[in-house]
């Protein structure tokens, strides 16, 4: 079985290592448009025809004039943007979310990708809430730090020419994009605190979440529920705290499509911070729609990954 694939936004940073990884598959081939013509309507209509499924590497507004553009067509899409991820319409893009999704994602015409601090965020909490272990309304902080490359073209370009520093800080506004599908897909009653970082590095990302126990609540049972809950995945696994010790470095896991969790006790046993590490071009954007793809073609889940 060959399935053809359209990317809609190609050239940029999500979509060239999707098709990097899909560029030496013999069950993939790729629908391409003339560069000259790649914001041409018709041009894109006749590649959406022309695909079995069309992953779109967009923004926002220009991946919902993408889904209009192919309405009526058959074609199923993967957006990556953010447009869509707490849509009820739309099936949202994490395999390892609960029981059942592999199936949903499978079945889907339109699967909306995760994004790459949502992917650790909710990774880390959605498990721990369905087993009632952090409370939908418990006062949550995420923070972590991600390589450059998740800001996209213009803060790549800034991090190139040396204008953007060595790390900052940003989202302090309370109003970053991720915080949405963080809370509907964790199923939080409460949005969380979440300020991240950006460093002076390509891509890898930490993500991290410091918990205080309740009364009971040690946190072996945290970890325990964790390794539960990803129990024989191939892409997201638990792993022992040293594996990350005594420095936990953000591109230890880059060029792949895993996520690796790690849960950090105090001395006292009343804290835990718990960390979720990953390339956020990897599990965190392309790898995620190569998984999504897969799936929704009902190929190995890991084939290009």
């Amino acid at each position: 079985m060959t399935a053809s694939v359209f990317i809609d936004g190609e050239a940029g940073t999500t979509g060239l290592q999707i098709r990097d990884r899909l560029l030496g598959r013999d069950d993939i081939r790729l629908v391409q448009v003339d560069p000259a013509r790649r914001k041409d309507a018709d041009a894109r209509r006749a590649a959406f025809a022309e695909a079995d499924v069309a992953i779109l590497c967009l923004p926002d507004e220009a991946a919902k004039e993408a889904v209009a553009l192919c309405a009526d067509l058959p074609t199923r899409i993967i957006d990556a943007s953010t447009a869509y991820r707490v849509n009820p319409d739309w099936v949202f893009g994490f395999a390892e979310l609960a029981a059942g999704q592999r199936e949903k994602i499978a079945a889907a015409r339109y699967v909306t990708n995760p994004g790459c601090w949502s992917t650790g965020a909710i990774g880390i909490l959605a498990p721990l809430v369905a087993a009632g272990l952090v409370a939908a309304d418990a006062p949550l902080t995420i923070n972590g730090v991600s390589g450059y490359t998740g800001g996209g073209k213009a803060l790549i370009a800034e991090f190139e020419a040396g204008t953007a520093g060595n790390h900052f800080v940003y989202g302090l506004d309370h109003k970053h994009k991720h915080l949405p599908e963080i809370a509907v897909h964790a199923r939080l009653a409460r949005p969380p605190l979440f300020i991240p970082s950006v460093g002076a590095y390509a891509q890898g990302m930490i993500v991290q979440i410091p918990l205080h126990l309740t009364t009971g609540q040690t946190p072996a049972m945290i970890e325990a529920a964790l390794r539960a809950h990803y129990a024989g995945q191939r892409f997201v696994q638990v792993m022992p705290p040293d594996t990350v010790m005594p420095r936990a470095n953000p591109e230890r896991l880059n060029g792949t499509n895993r996520m690796e969790i790690t849960a950090h006790p105090s001395a006292d046993g009343a804290r835990v911070v718990l960390l979720a590490t990953l390339d956020n071009l990897g599990k965190g954007a392309s790898g995620a729609a190569v998984q999504n793809l897969n799936l929704m073609l009902g190929m190995d889940e890991g084939a290009g990954l």
